[in-house]
This record gives C-alpha cells, sequence and structure tokens, in this order.
C-alpha cells in the first residue's frame, strides 16, 4: 500500500459516511485528499475527523509514510462550474490529480407516482450527472499525470431495483453502464476505471434510523478498504467491477 504514497485523490462526498471513510484511509496511507461537502458545516466536521486520523496514523510506529494532507471544500457535484473549482483547487494545493473519487449520492425513495419532477431530477442529477461532471474536469489532469484511478461508488440496487426506488435505481444503474463505457475511452491513457457495488451500509444515507438492528451491516470502512484495494492493485489488470455486500444479512 505505500505504494499510493505521494498521490492526490478528489473524492466527492468525502464528509460523512463512505466518502469519509475512503478519505481517511488515503490519508492514513500517505495520499493527499481533496473532499467534497454539501455545507460548510459538514466541511468542519470533514477536517476535524480527519487530522483525528492523520495523528494517529502519525503516531505509529509501523507505518512507512507520513499521512497524508486533506482540504475539504463546499462544491455541488450538480454544478458543473463548482466542480471545476474543486479539481483545480486539489490540482493548486497538491500539484495535479491522480484518483477520483465519485462518491457523493443522494437517495429520494418514493413511488413514482408521488414523486416530484424536481425529486427525479436532483436524484439522477446528483448521482449520474455529477459523476459526468466530475469526470470531465478531472480526465484532462489524470491524462496530464500520464494515468490514474477512477473509482464509482455505485450500489447493488443498480442491479436489484426495488418498490420506492425507482429514481436511485435508475441512477446507479446508469451509473452503471456509464462506467463500462468510460472505463473503455480511457484504459489507452492509463486511466483504471472501476466502479464498487455496496450492498447496505450502516451509515445515515437516506434519513433512516442506523441505531441497534444495524449491525449485519456494511460499515463505511468496508468499503473503503475495497477502494485502498483497487488503487493498489497491480497494473497490468482491472477489476472493473467489484460487489460487495454482507456476509449475514438479516433474515426476513
Amino acid at each position: 500500500m505505500t505504494g499510493i504514497s505521494g498521490k492526490v485523490a478528489l473524492v466527492t462526498g468525502g464528509s460523512r459516511g463512505i466518502g469519509l471513510a475512503i478519505a481517511s484511509a488515503f490519508v492514513a496511507r500517505g495520499v493527499d485528499v481533496l473532499a467534497t461537502a454539501r455545507t460548510d458545516t459538514h466541511v468542519g466536521q470533514a477536517r476535524d475527523a480527519v487530522s483525528g486520523v492523520a495523528r494517529a496514523s502519525s503516531l505509529r510506529t509501523d507505518e512507512r509514510q507520513a499521512p497524508g494532507r486533506f482540504e475539504c471544500v463546499v462544491a455541488d457535484v450538480r454544478d458543473y462550474a463548482a466542480v471545476g473549482r474543486a479539481v483545480a483547487r486539489a490540482v493548486d494545493l497538491f500539484g495535479g490529480l491522480d484518483i477520483l473519487v465519485n462518491n457523493a449520492g443522494i437517495g429520494g425513495f418514493s413511488e413514482v407516482a408521488e414523486q416530484t419532477p424536481e425529486q427525479w431530477r436532483t436524484v439522477i442529477d446528483t448521482n449520474l450527472t455529477g459523476v459526468f461532471n466530475c469526470c470531465h474536469a478531472a480526465i484532462p489532469h489524470l491524462r496530464a499525470r500520464g494515468g490514474g484511478w477512477i473509482i464509482n461508488v455505485s450500489s447493488l440496487a443498480g442491479k436489484n431495483p426495488f418498490a420506492g426506488g425507482a429514481s436511485y435505481c435508475a441512477s446507479k444503474s446508469g451509473l452503471n453502464a456509464f462506467s463500462e463505457a468510460l472505463m473503455q475511452e480511457v484504459r489507452y491513457d492509463g486511466i483504471r476505471v472501476s466502479y464498487v457495488l455496496p450492498g447496505s451500509v450502516h451509515t445515515d444515507f437516506g434519513g433512516t434510523d442506523q441505531g441497534t438492528g444495524s449491525d449485519w451491516k456494511l460499515a463505511p470502512d468496508d468499503v473503503a478498504q475495497v477502494v485502498l484495494d483497487l488503487v493498489a492493485h497491480d497494473s497490468r489488470s482491472l477489476p472493473s467491477r467489484v460487489e460487495i455486500r454482507p456476509s449475514k444479512p438479516r433474515k426476513r
């Protein structure tokens, strides 16, 4: 894992949940990270959390590299100009860009007949168009570095639709297809595209109660470990799609 030390990563939705776990894991392994968040409050919380991870990492005698640097900025991935500013900020701060993790996403779970057009657009624009915006802004910088990684955090809902999740499932299914096409477009630039499909994860995503009874779910760190493994994977092969699910899901 020491081979990724000194790399630069942009992690969208990196202030909470899976995104924060990914950002923290990168920083602990010497990767400089720029994360995006929705609000200034989330920015502050992310900085505090990752600072603690960096301090703990620097105290470990078995670590072979110093922790990476971390910055978090407000950026709505639906806004192409805001995305461009975030990418430019990462390049200005850290000297380039090697890794893009598209993690920002929202739920919006309701039946089609009950969902407003605005709610539909918000989900699709965040979960799918937002990924296009980030990739479009980042690819020139990845090419300038001679290659890199794009890792898209999708969901098993993209292949297993369920009632009440039409917009979310459609956005993630579209993300899967987008990732497959992009992988073929940039592979000869040395850019490896992978997408990760987690099952149920123990976070506050969707506003659901994550208290007692959720211990069977994946932890955000489980998804972060998969992302680390993908980035560390030998360049001669490409694990382009990874499904990760709880080992013992709750019996119905």
